[in-house]
């Protein structure tokens, strides 16, 4: 496997990996991982450790796999000609092509993505979306594949990535023993959604739906029926519907259960119960909570709870 990388690369994206492959060899399945950058030799990480002992596309030869790896930069301006060239030499013999993060920003630029289930790190996937508009972007994927490429989520999904790849290539029992080895989940349930800021609603200024989504957000658990509404923009339901999927491509109800569940997160992570949750949430009751988290987050409130929410209580009145 060749792993692509360049100064100011996040060092989980590389390590992370590393490590799976190395627990994989340990089990007596071992993959010889070489880095690559554009020219060779030390490579500063964004965290400021060196990687050492990289070489240049020709020197690696042929591959099987190449991960590119992710970093800010590729977010911040386009990648640059060395590393798309890099990348576009291993390219062409491998017969899987992965990237880690941001590293979807490469193979992307390269037009190697277009026409596919790609995903990247969610805080990036808007700003993917808009400068690789031929991508089909998924921002909720922890991980795709779509024919020989492969992309994950940001810098942590890229262990979830290479146990993937370990359990195509030896078995879902060898790439469990990894997973233990390393104490994370073979399958982990639920999507990046579960970790991204509030809502991604773009600014609606100086337009009849601003006023409406500010009391939405203000308090998600008061009636916000598409009549409640469509009364207080003072137009008809089917006017506040069209005006909806116009401005934010969704409707009003899709919206207002976004902002619920969002809301029932965070009163999970705080702490409260699930039924405290759906009731101050707008969301109800357990059952209506249980269906909004299994629609969106492909998860239950429970394990959410259980997983992400502090261990300091939250007294429910």
């Amino acid at each position: 496997m060749a792993c692509v990388v360049f100064d100011g690369v996040t060092l989980l994206d590389v390590s992370g990996p590393s490590e799976v492959l190395h627990q994989a060899g340990r089990l007596g399945y071992p993959y010889d991982m070489v880095l690559v950058a554009p020219g060779g030799g030390p490579v500063t990480t964004a965290a400021g450790p060196a990687l050492t002992g990289t070489v240049t596309a020709q020197e690696a030869g042929p591959v099987h796999t190449v991960l590119v790896a992710g970093g800010d930069r590729l977010v911040e301006e386009p990648p640059d000609d060395a590393l798309l060239t890099t990348v576009r030499a291993l390219a062409p013999g491998a017969a899987r092509i992965a990237s880690v993060c941001t590293g979807a920003f490469v193979l992307a630029g390269l037009g190697l993505l277009d026409g596919r289930r790609a995903t990247t790190h969610w805080r990036h996937a808007a700003a993917f979306a808009r400068r690789h508009p031929r991508v089909r972007v998924e921002p909720d994927a922890l991980h795709l594949r779509d024919g020989r490429y492969v992309t994950s989520a940001g810098i942590s999904a890229g262990i979830d990535l290479t146990l993937a790849l370990v359990e195509e290539d030896h078995g879902a029992e060898v790439a469990r023993a990894i997973a233990r080895e390393m104490v994370v989940f073979l399958h982990r349930p639920g999507g990046q959604s579960q970790f991204s800021a509030a809502l991604d609603t773009p600014p609606v200024r100086g337009d009849l739906l601003r006023p409406v989504l500010e009391s939405v957000l203000a308090d998600p658990a008061a009636d916000h029926s598409l009549p409640a509404l469509a009364a207080a923009a003072a137009v008809s339901p089917r006017q506040l519907t069209r005006r909806f999927r116009a401005t934010l491509d969704t409707t009003p109800a899709r919206w207002v259960e976004r902002v619920r569940l969002d809301r029932a997160r965070q009163l999970l992570l705080d702490g409260h119960s699930v039924t405290a949750a759906a009731r101050h949430s707008g969301l109800g009751t357990d059952e209506s909570l249980r269906r909004a988290f299994a629609r969106h987050l492909g998860t239950t409130p429970t394990h959410y709870r259980q997983r992400f929410a502090t261990t300091r209580r939250t007294e429910d009145p």
